[in-house]
């Protein structure tokens, strides 16, 4: 990902959320999010991430149509020094994020993003790869245990709009330097 990539990103981003929240989340929180809000902090971000962190892309036809994020993973009990990187290094890697263009969910988009960003995790020597999904999220929660994650009984909430989000925690084990 370049910083060219941002606003195509925090459109897909964006699209993604309305899509895979719809009735998870407040709606009227879904329907004000904005694109070139979530560009402007995306932007931010991009200037100050750690180096850590891989960004990818899939285009088509110089189109963003998906994004993944990982990196070191960030939650204390996996990942201990995890705030204070990059020593200790954690063994363990997170998937922050993996949207898709709603229109292309099943085309194979997302499989190829989680495939190249699991090979990034595992040449950087993680261990495991931890993500986070919603937990009423039945389509992502298939999607990732089809790619052989398992929740590992971990859950937690967060506040959107006013709305509790339950969030549970997958883990799938990987072998250093193959996928």
């Amino acid at each position: 990902m370049t910083e060219a990539d941002v606003d195509g990103v925090s459109a897909v981003r964006v699209r993604g959320w309305q899509a895979a929240y719809r009735g998870l989340m407040p709606q009227a929180y879904l329907d004000a999010m904005s694109v070139t809000a979530d560009a402007e902090r995306r932007r931010s971000w991009f200037a100050r991430r750690s180096p850590e962190v891989a960004d990818l892309v899939a285009e088509a036809a110089g189109e963003v149509i998906g994004w993944a994020s990982v990196g070191p993973a960030r939650d204390p009990d996996i990942a201990p020094g995890a705030e204070e990187l990059p020593a200790p290094r954690p063994t363990a890697g997170e998937l922050f994020a993996l949207y898709v263009t709603p229109r292309l969910i099943g085309t194979g988009v997302g499989r190829a993003l989680l495939a190249a960003a699991t090979d990034h995790a595992g040449t950087k020597g993680f261990r495991a790869l931890y993500l986070w999904v919603v937990r009423g999220n039945t389509r992502a929660r298939r999607f990732y245990e089809r790619a052989g994650f398992e929740p590992d009984g971990v859950e937690e909430t967060y506040e959107v709009g006013g709305r509790s989000v339950p969030e549970l925690r997958y883990r799938r084990p990987l072998t250093a330097g193959t996928p």
